[in-house]
């Protein structure tokens, strides 16, 4: 096996977006990928981010909310930004920078906000396995 492809995703609070694609690239990838998430003002591992990943078998009730200042550069070979009307957090280093803009899920009544963390869980993982198929990289299968 090659060396695992190292991933970093962004977002302002580290709550939502970022830690769902934490989560599903590391299901997804397995060890093909090192995986890691942060943000420039994080805060919590939002409950609703939690609830949509269970629901395809994903558990990332251990993740907690990180600062971009807490990344190595040299540990990062892809930053995948997904903030949409926000400006996203900078990241300084050579990797490589891909944006997929995400509106923030976050803001909502709880049925709203549940169905919007959904939308936005999926849209994630449809740009994950675009991306590590177009990588040759194994998906794992999470079932729908």
């Amino acid at each position: 096996m090659s060396d695992p492809h190292r991933l970093l995703f962004l977002c302002v609070a580290n709550s939502a977006r970022s830690q769902m694609a934490e989560g599903l690239a590391r299901a997804m990838g397995g060890e093909h990928v090192h995986v890691q998430s942060a943000g420039s003002r994080p805060a919590y591992v939002h409950p609703a981010a939690i609830q949509v990943l269970s629901e395809l078998g994903v558990d990332i009730s251990e993740q907690w909310s990180k600062s971009v200042e807490e990344i190595d550069p040299e540990s990062v070979d892809t930053v995948v930004t997904l903030c949409a009307e926000e400006e996203c957090p900078l990241f300084l280093g050579k990797a490589a920078r891909l944006h997929w803009e995400q509106p923030d899920p976050v803001g909502y009544d709880q049925d709203s906000t549940v169905r919007k963390f959904r939308v936005i869980r999926d849209n994630i993982r449809r740009q994950l396995s675009e991306w590590m198929e177009a990588r040759e990289i194994p998906i794992r299968d999470l079932g729908s």
